[in-house]
């Protein structure tokens, strides 16, 4: 694992404390794993009666929603992964712990989320995060995706996710991406859409039959740089691309939106949207915003570039074995220190070409440099970590 991704073992409460003010808190999404450290958490003598009360709230909640019995903390002890027919329990799952993971911190540590310089979430984490940070309760946050769950897995049946990315480190036009997505559509054999931006030079797409095959034969009309195109063996809901209309899942969620308790304040610590790439909640819209994270691809690199550009020091990655957004802040903290490692032109020079698009920005992101600096905390490893016996 690379360094920039693991828990510090120097980091301690009152650094962690200390810093919030520098802090960013980053919840995870659906990943093809869940349970993380969610086991030892529930066992944990100090910990386990949280965690066993988010998971009891959950279960209710998915059990009201899906008409059938959940019992998450039941596969918790068994440490049973959910598969892709029980994405609902997957969905519960991730945001109880989310939660239970920040309710630990503030209960044994005084260490608040609310004193935190920003939020994110990627993918169902945003709906976290707009649940901790007091605009959704946590009914609202889960009723909608547990409701659109079922089409949502059915569509993952067909699907393929791959990562479209640059070998020689330049920019991908992503208009360029857009268009040839397009082109496929239109041709009325399956569905294809970019579901994350990572980077200037990688993005992951979800495509249906063979379209990620006829992006890949035709990916010399995005640009003429060396670009290449990398398939994921798992299968994923296709949230955050056009797949998702087949199912009116966007109409749906938008008309139940209609009927939850919350959305009426603004979030307690500013929370930036990897929908709209910006701070866009502001008590008003809420509804608007999360119609938009539905179908609209996340924009991961935006918010990894605002979290450096607000001076934010320390990353606290919230939820079951968090993934995504730490490796991406491990692969940028490598590239920048491998082009910034010294001042010899030669060397310089073929970093430049290895990682072209990130010194093509430098000159004019100085923030980009701040990178290797950035100190990743895995929460419910850090709280594993701790005495408190």
């Amino acid at each position: 694992m690379n360094q920039n991704t693991e828990t510090p073992p120097v980091v301690t409460r009152e650094q962690l404390a200390k810093g919030l003010g520098k802090s960013a808190f980053a919840f995870r999404g659906y990943n093809a794993t869940n349970l993380g450290r969610t086991p030892e958490l529930l066992r944990h003598p100090r910990y386990g009666h949280i965690v066993e009360k988010y998971l009891q709230r959950a279960s209710d909640i998915c059990t009201d929603v899906m008409k059938f019995p959940v019992d998450l903390a039941q596969r918790v002890r068994l440490e049973k992964e959910a598969t892709l027919k029980e994405y609902h329990e997957s969905i519960a799952l991730i945001v109880a712990m989310e939660l239970a993971q920040l309710e630990i911190l503030e209960t044994f540590f005084d260490i608040s989320l609310t004193d935190a310089n920003m939020m994110y979430g990627f993918s169902l984490g945003e709906l976290t995060a707009l649940t901790a940070g007091g605009v959704l309760t946590l009914d609202d946050a889960l009723k909608i995706p547990l409701m659109m769950s079922r089409d949502a897995a059915e569509l993952a049946d067909d699907v393929t996710l791959c990562v479209l990315f640059s070998r020689s480190g330049k920019f991908i036009p992503r208009k360029n991406v857009h268009r040839l997505c397009a082109e496929i559509n239109a041709e009325g054999n399956g569905v294809i859409g970019v579901s994350t931006f990572l980077a200037p030079n990688s993005m992951l797409l979800i495509g249906q039959k063979d379209t990620v095959q006829r992006l890949k034969e035709r990916k010399g009309e995005i640009t003429t740089e060396r670009i290449s195109v990398r398939l994921n063996d798992d299968k994923w809901p296709p949230l955050h691309t056009p797949i998702v209309w087949q199912r009116n899942i966007t109409d749906r969620a938008q008309f139940l939106m209609h009927t939850i308790e919350g959305g009426f304040t603004a979030p307690t610590t500013p929370l930036f949207s990897m929908a709209t790439g910006d701070f866009s909640y502001d008590g008003d819209n809420t509804r608007d915003v999360v119609a938009q994270w539905i179908d609209k691809p996340q924009l991961l690199w935006e918010a990894v570039d605002a979290t450096l550009a607000r001076g934010v020091e320390t990353v606290i990655h919230i939820g079951p074995q968090p993934n995504i957004i730490p490796a991406t802040f491990g692969r940028l903290a490598a590239n920048v220190a491998l082009l910034t490692k010294d001042r010899l032109p030669m060397h310089t020079l073929s970093r430049i070409v290895q990682y072209g698009w990130l010194s093509a920005v430098l000159p004019k992101r100085t923030n980009l440099l701040r990178a290797p600096g950035i100190v990743n905390v895995t929460l419910e490893d850090w709280l594993l970590q701790q005495d408190i016996a």
